[in-house]
């Protein structure tokens, strides 16, 4: 309507349509389109409603657009109130995930029931998933290249057709409390009629799995070191991540660089820092955290006062040495995951050598 209507040699003089409510369900934009065709010349015809520029005409028009307005906003007032009573009674508000499908079925007196079954192509390979994953011993990118290699491919609809699931599909399919059995609508958790894919103590651990493995950085990196996603730049705070750097000769040198100084979100002026260095300060650092003598008189208390005693602590004045950093790398790295983040400050930067080679590769 922002165009004049028409051309000089035809001029529109007429807007026919069927009802008013198909022109306009907004009062607004009904009086203005009105005024647009008022400008123009062009005379609104309702093929079943008996309106026109006579006062009369005018006042059955405005009735009829606030009739439609109304009638607009009843019904999405009633739909949601349906979608509410939906959830609430466990049904599935618009269509199931992935693992389930949306059926209709015939019930004794020959009505239409719309319910949720599990789909038993891709039902296996989610429960499979949860499964696997609840174990520790995957992460999402791994879980998705074998659920592909499995064969999972999306549900198959008349204007896309099936192809596998992307990597952050698989992270959203992991976290849905569908899976477990609940319905959630509108930030409101209620128990669902469709059948629970997975046990609730199977989802619950997933979640712990997913929530350690972002505290580790489960993402997959080019290149792979024990102490990756658990260590800080002490300037900035952001993660230092491996990075690998080639001389002339071909020798690779392993450092550890600041990772907001590298993508630039950050004004960090941290140097890189040879992967030894970082692993002798590591080392450095576990050699000097003891239990102090007040934490270990409490645990002595409360392990006396424990039935079994298989877990006694030795007294304060026992020949134990501190525990040490030292022994195989896999030690090290379970130590690594059994600890918060360490977050290196300024006083490490005199510890290291920084990079002086070419331009290294993440």
């Amino acid at each position: 309507m922002s165009r004049p209507l028409g051309s000089p040699t035809h001029q529109v003089s007429y807007c026919i349509v069927h009802k008013v409510d198909r022109l306009a369900r907004n009062r607004v934009d009904d009086v203005e389109i009105h005024r647009r065709l008022v400008e123009a010349g062009v005379t609104l015809v309702s093929a079943t409603e008996n309106i026109d520029e006579t006062p009369s005409g005018m006042l059955l028009h405005g009735i009829m657009s606030t009739i439609a307005e109304f009638y607009s906003r009843n019904l999405a007032t009633e739909v949601a109130k349906g979608m509410n009573q939906e959830a609430i009674g466990g049904g599935t508000n618009g269509r199931a995930p992935i693992g389930y499908l949306n059926v209709r079925k015939r019930d004794e007196l020959g009505r239409e029931v719309r319910t949720i079954e599990l789909d038993p192509e891709r039902a296996p390979m989610i429960e499979w998933a949860f499964k696997a994953y609840a174990s520790g011993n995957w992460s999402v990118s791994q879980l998705h290249d074998e659920l592909t290699s499995r064969g999972l491919r999306s549900l198959p609809t008349p204007k896309r057709p099936a192809k596998p699931l992307a990597v952050s599909t698989i992270h959203r399919l992991l976290t849905n409390p569908y899976y477990k059995g609940d319905v959630i609508y509108r930030g409101t958790r209620y128990k669902g009629n469709h059948p629970a894919l997975v046990p609730a103590e199977v989802w619950y651990q997933v979640q712990s799995v997913l929530t350690a493995h972002q505290c580790a950085v489960e993402a997959t990196q080019v290149h792979g070191h024990y102490l990756k996603g658990t260590i800080h730049c002490g300037q900035c705070g952001s993660r230092l991540i491996v990075s690998n750097a080639k001389n002339r000769h071909g020798n690779v040198y392993c450092y550890f660089v600041c990772s907001g100084r590298y993508s630039k979100r950050t004004d960090c002026t941290r140097q890189a820092m040879l992967i030894e260095d970082v692993e002798k300060l590591i080392e450095d650092y576990y050699t000097r955290v003891q239990i102090t003598p007040a934490q270990q008189d409490a645990l002595q208390g409360c392990s006396n006062m424990s039935s079994t005693g298989s877990w006694l602590l030795k007294p304060r004045n026992s020949n134990a040495s501190p525990p040490t950093a030292t022994g195989s790398r896999a030690s090290r790295t379970a130590s690594c995951k059994r600890t918060r983040p360490t977050r290196f400050h300024s006083r490490c930067s005199s510890a290291s050598r920084t990079a002086s080679s070419p331009n290294s590769t993440k």
